[in-house]
Order: structure tokens, then sequence, then C-alpha cells
């Protein structure tokens, strides 16, 4: 650490401390805040945009300092005069949310010298293509407010408010549909409905899209609607909602959401579980979201009262 004289004493430490936010292959995020507030007493009463300035000439600094040290790495651990370690500034992060390996948020107000305003995401769940898109674009707006300092009521109250749109009779079913590929709809199929039954044998292990595809193809057959929409193929893109106790003992239904029978549509507008479908796409993932920040995610406010004497 010869190369790191400038660097205050409670950097280089052996105390128990990490500043190493996130590693990924050769990208390293480190907080600089502790740094920012040793070089400036007045850090407190920065706005952001000057810590920002301050940031950048910190981290222009160091990206050199640091660079040089790998002179004598190169030199006292490899015996070698030269080396391609060189460190450069990628971006400037405002706030992030580091999830996992690859999964993160980060609020990017500077990247490769070039002022940004950029909520750059990577690998979160809700982006996915099989995450319903009404829910995906729900939990992008309520991350974006957490990274830029909005307290847990205000998302408390966003997320009370969405949760009696989905709720609402005039939310379309097709919105809030699992998108999903049937990439294994013959393997589990295992028998046509016997004359005169309604639905086939599904072989166990079949996943709960599979089993509302196959069910979805046996009501066209038994309703003959077979010959005027087109039934679930392997390999189709579908979309599958949990239903509530029904007639016919379905537990979920799928759809093609380009080719949905008026039958069909009467079906899921009576029987279609949207509290379920709230709870098992969104709610399951705001607890974990809700545990990083330490908030509690309390969904039912008496909930804790039920057994209180």
């Amino acid at each position: 650490m010869r190369q790191l004289e400038t660097t205050p004493d409670f950097i280089c430490s052996k105390e128990d401390k990490n500043y190493c936010v996130y590693v990924d292959t050769d990208s390293n995020y480190y907080n600089a805040e502790p740094l920012l507030r040793h070089l400036y007493p007045n850090f407190d009463e920065m706005s952001e945009e000057e810590r920002d300035v301050k940031l950048e000439k910190v981290a222009l600094e160091y990206q050199d300092l640091i660079t040089k040290s790998y002179d004598t790495l190169a030199l006292e651990a490899f015996n070698i005069k030269t080396h391609r370690f060189d460190m450069k500034t990628e971006c400037m992060i405002r706030a992030g949310y580091f999830r996992a390996p690859r999964r993160y948020a980060q609020w990017i107000t500077k990247k490769e010298g070039v002022p940004t305003d950029d909520l750059d995401i990577k690998g979160l769940e809700f982006m996915k293509s099989n995450y319903p898109k009404i829910f995906g674009n729900f939990f992008k707006d309520v991350l974006q407010r957490v990274i830029k300092g909005a307290p847990q009521k205000e998302i408390d109250d966003l997320l009370k408010a969405f949760r009696t749109k989905i709720l609402s009779p005039d939310t379309s079913l097709t919105i809030l549909g699992n998108p999903t590929r049937v990439n294994t709809l013959d393997k589990y199929l295992a028998s046509p409905p016997s004359p005169g039954g309604m639905f086939s044998s599904i072989t166990s292990g079949a996943s709960a899209s599979v089993k509302a595809a196959i069910k979805y193809n046996d009501l066209l057959t038994f309703w003959k609607l077979d010959k005027q929409h087109s039934k679930i193929t392997q390999g189709d893109k579908v979309k599958w909602i949990y239903l509530k106790e029904n007639p016919y003992k379905i537990e979920a239904l799928a759809f093609l959401d380009f080719d949905i029978p008026d039958k069909i549509i009467t079906l899921l507008d009576k029987y279609a579980d949207k509290n379920k479908a709230f709870e098992s796409i969104l709610e399951s993932k705001l607890v974990g979201f809700y545990n990083d920040l330490g908030w509690d995610l309390n969904m039912n406010p008496y909930r804790n009262l039920i057994f209180s004497f």
C-alpha cells in the first residue's frame, strides 16, 4: 500500500470494514461516502450536485493512484515491470439496490464522464418477459422512488392504491395473467378425456402453467370451440391465472392472448382469483424487497389483532 500515502488512515486501517459494495467480473463498486465525509467536513451541507462534483474529482484521483499501485504489485508479486491493469471510473452512482450477483438497480448520474439521470436495472425478476407487465411497471416505479429516497409511507400508500386497482372489476384479466412458454405440454399429457369425460389425465410433476394449458384445451374440445379457436400447442407463449373455487374444479387456466373465446372470458370474469394473482406475483416479491430495506410489509393492518384479547 506504499502508493496510497494520501489515503486517509481509516480507509487503510485493519478495521473490519468493507467499502466494496459489489463486484462483477472486472467491475468494482465502492461506497465513497466515508471518504468524502473525511475529505469534506461540510459534506452534509452540500447539495446532491455538489457532492457529485466532489465525487468525480476524488474518483479520478484515486483511479490513477490505484492503477499506479499495480506497478508495485506486478514487480513484487510477479517480477514483471509492465502490466495491463488500468482502473477507470466507469460511472458515478448516487444510490443503488444490490439484491444478488447480476441482480441490481443503480441511479447513475454520470457515465464515462457524461452527465445522465438514468435508472439502470439488471437481472431483477420483474424485468423478465415472464412477469406481467402491469406488475413489472409498478415494481419499477416503486424501485425508482425508493432509490431516490421515498419514505416507507409513500410506498405503502402506493402499494395499497395499486392493490385496489388490481382487484377492481374494471381491470382486464388478460393483463394479470402470468406470461410463459409451455415447452413440456406433450410430456405431461398422459391421456385424453375418457368417453363422456371433460378433462385429460395429467402426469404428476406438471407445472401450474402446463396444467392450466391442458385444461384450456379440454374446455375448448368439450364446448366444441376447437374448430373456431386455436388450441394451445407445444412451445406456445400463453398467459395463465389462478381460479377461485369453481364447478369445473380447475385450479388455474391458461389462454392465448390473441384468441380468447367469449365463453372462456365469461369463466375468467367469474372465477379468476385476482387476490391470489396479486399475492403470488407481486406481494411475495415485495416481502423480500421490504426485508432488504428493513421495512415491514403488512398488507392486512388487522393481521396482528386477530388473536389479541
